[in-house]
């Protein structure tokens, strides 16, 4: 874990949030997560130190989020793209039922967020969202408002603490467009370090050694500098020697209506080495059944390549989730995996 005291973090949010966001001393705050995750509680110790109001949930729900949108009068709130998915499939009626006009600022981060939920939040709260990428580790800072997003869909944004770069596997930089590892270069890029452990410091480091440090994120750039995630490097599934970040089928099936959480992994396969696997949660009122299955097969591969979409899908009554909406995949794909070498963080 980097070092830097909580009042020096706080102070710095505070900063940022004033700069970007237009923090003032009349601004409320919602969290819809919990404080004891990095990026909420510093926004709200930024929060407080403008003087503004903060409003803390005690576990996201999204009806009362829009409800406590209403109540309060939020001019500021900050979600993870899972959370914005839960908003989205409330009924229409619900959704409508509340006042959002008062939100000036909707920050989200966390995750690469899909293409379609994204734009289905600002079709409904106005380009209101900021986005932005990076690290507790703090070696850069990628930002993106809504204008720029319509721009260039998909992206998270351009630097602009730091200097990206796109790198392959021997460490040399990949050109404009081509994906690869997302190194961070700057003042702070290569300072951190990993509390007990060394070889996650050295394997966030530059391989050739320029001071470079990355998260562990796959992306590339465009010719305008701006970045697109397309999934975190240790996801990855390898598949008869085609790589297949399973984030796209992820966020394919999350939208589908008879869905309501979905973690999409690399499981053995005798041939290929792995093979696509969909954990499922269904939407509520929704039976799990083979039917079911070879629908949302389907509706993935109307949407992406046949190899990258699920070959099996499995339900589950609830999928392993930490309160800040974090998808704990590790502790579903090492029940596929035990007897095999294979494992994710």
């Amino acid at each position: 874990m980097p070092s830097q005291p909580l009042e020096d973090a706080g102070t710095s949010v505070y900063g940022l949030m004033a700069m970007l966001f237009g923090l003032t001393e009349d601004s409320v705050y919602l969290s819809p997560a919990p404080l004891y995750h990095a990026a909420p509680l510093r926004f709200c110790m930024g929060v407080h130190m403008s003087g503004a109001t903060v409003v803390v949930m005690e576990r996201f729900d999204p009806e009362e989020a829009l409800a406590l949108i209403e109540k309060h009068r939020v001019t500021l709130s900050q979600w993870v793209p899972t959370m914005f998915i839960r908003m989205l499939k409330l009924p229409d009626e619900v959704r409508a039922k509340y006042d959002v006009s008062s939100l000036q600022v909707a920050v989200h981060a966390a995750a690469p967020c899909p293409v379609e939920v994204k734009r289905r939040m600002i079709e409904w709260w106005g380009p209101v969202l900021h986005e932005y990428y990076a690290g507790t580790e703090g070696n850069g800072f990628v930002y993106c408002n809504s204008e720029d997003w319509l721009e260039h869909p998909g992206s998270v944004g351009k630097a602009l603490i730091g200097t990206l770069h796109i790198v392959d596997e021997n460490g040399e930089e990949l050109p404009v467009g081509e994906p690869g590892t997302v190194y961070f270069e700057g003042e702070n890029a290569a300072t951190f370090q990993y509390h007990n452990d060394p070889d996650k410091t050295e394997d966030s480091r530059d391989p050739k050694g320029r001071g470079w440090s990355t998260l562990g994120d796959v992306g590339r750039l465009d010719e305008d500098g701006f970045l697109y995630l397309t999934d975190r490097k240790a996801y990855m599934i390898i598949s008869g020697g085609v790589n297949i970040y399973p984030q796209e089928a992820e966020n394919v099936l999350a939208m589908h209506p008879k869905v309501y959480d979905v973690a999409v992994f690399g499981v053995p396969n005798e041939d290929f080495g792995e093979e696509v696997k969909a954990v499922v949660q269904p939407a509520e009122g929704t039976e799990p059944s083979p039917e079911l299955a070879r629908e949302l097969i389907a509706f993935c591969r109307e949407k992406l390549a046949d190899v990258k979409c699920p070959r099996s899908i499995d339900f589950r009554d609830e999928l392993p989730r930490h309160p800040t909406g974090k998808l704990y995949k590790r502790l579903l794909k090492d029940e596929y995996w035990q007897g095999h070498d294979s494992g994710i963080i």
